[in-house]
């Protein structure tokens, strides 16, 4: 799979700009603020119906414009794919596949399966469990269409038990044979969706050891873990058991919205112990295990974006990713830097052909 074009209308700083891509190294150079990581963010737009930055569609639209479009031409096993994803200001976005606008967007995820390096990938590491559920829930959602749309269910039967909970607080009328309907259907999703993460992780774990031992030479000991509380009690229990809670709290304690993905070094949390470049590695090694999981099971390489890490990058780590890249373990990879020089001198080391753009307030040009 590779991306052949694409076309912005009012898409952040673009007002229009149209650019064809070669099928290995693409690499886009210029100033910060000039709209390099934008493209990057059109083509995510393209693969995963939304911004990797910003979760609020109409903030995408250029300033002093009603609308912005997307398109792109993709080749998905020798057959051309035309997607297009316009947003207008208070209209639903629309997303067209061929021309074929789609039902639910939740049917165009996997389809053409991404992933991205960026530096505000720290977040994984450094905020909360949401960000790492997140990070695990959309490696599995480009894999199966079926686990999405669980936990779609999932988390509008949380909002359902939590305003039953907020109801009974305010009335203080507890009606038990309610609560039971709804723990049976939060139970019943909540139980799919941790049997999927487990073999999920079982999967992945390998994958992000092997990513980690090869980019820092086996020489630091780190652990990657999933933790839930339905490893040790059944969901239906554990809603028994925090009723009470549940309700002086007026929201649902317990469940796989829970879930949490452990990351450490030495046994020691990697958040608070581990060194800058230790968790470079460890999110670039998630990243890169996070691609090997969707080739295996998609069949065909992702598309990988790398959103300014050379800037990042130690010489050692940036060898070694560098090293990945001319084994030709990856397909089309979508490049930022500020320095061309840099940029050439690194492909040219490992000789690897690269295609450079030059990006300058909104346009693209050849270099």
């Amino acid at each position: 799979m590779w991306l052949k074009n694409i076309t912005l209308l009012n898409f952040k700083n673009y007002a229009d700009a149209a650019v064809a891509f070669s099928r290995t190294v693409n690499a886009f150079v210029g100033n910060n603020g000039a709209g390099k990581t934008n493209l990057l963010d059109a083509i995510h737009y393209l693969c995963l119906c939304k911004s990797y930055f910003n979760p609020i569609d109409t903030q995408q639209i250029k300033t002093g414009q009603d609308l912005f479009m997307i398109q792109g031409d993709f080749d998905l096993k020798d057959k051309n794919e035309k997607i297009s994803c316009g947003v207008k200001r208070n209209q639903k976005k629309q997303f067209k596949r061929n021309k074929k606008e789609y039902d639910k967007l939740a049917d165009h995820i996997g389809l053409f399966p991404l992933v991205m390096i960026s530096p505000y990938d720290s977040s994984i590491i450094m905020e909360g469990s949401e960000e790492r559920r997140r990070f695990m829930d959309n490696v599995i959602s480009q894999t199966n269409a079926q686990y999405l749309d669980e936990l779609i269910t999932y988390n509008k039967q949380l909002q359902s038990r939590n305003a039953f909970l907020k109801q009974v607080a305010a009335t203080r009328r507890f009606d038990p044979a309610l609560l039971e309907i709804y723990d049976e259907q939060l139970a019943h999703s909540g139980k799919r969706i941790f049997e999927k993460r487990k073999e999920f992780m079982l999967d992945f774990i390998p994958l992000f050891n092997q990513h980690y031992e090869f980019l820092t030479d086996q020489q630091e000991q780190v652990q990657l873990e999933y933790a839930s509380q339905l490893n040790d009690t059944p969901f239906e229990t554990l809603l028994i058991q925090s009723i009470e809670k549940d309700k002086t709290l007026e929201r649902t304690t317990t469940g796989i919205h829970k879930d949490e993905l452990l990351f450490t070094i030495s046994d020691m949390p990697l958040k608070k112990f581990g060194s800058q470049g230790q968790q470079k590695s460890f999110l670039i090694a998630l990243k890169l295990a996070q691609y090997s999981y969707l080739q295996k099971y998609k069949g065909f390489k992702p598309l990988l974006l790398l959103d300014d890490i050379f800037d990042k990058l130690d010489d050692k780590r940036m060898h070694k990713l560098m090293e990945m890249v001319s084994h030709h373990d990856f397909g089309q990879i979508f490049i930022t830097d500020t320095g061309k020089e840099r940029v050439l001198n690194i492909f040219n080391k490992i000789n690897v052909p690269i295609t450079l753009y030059d990006v300058d307030n909104g346009s693209i040009n050849h270099a």
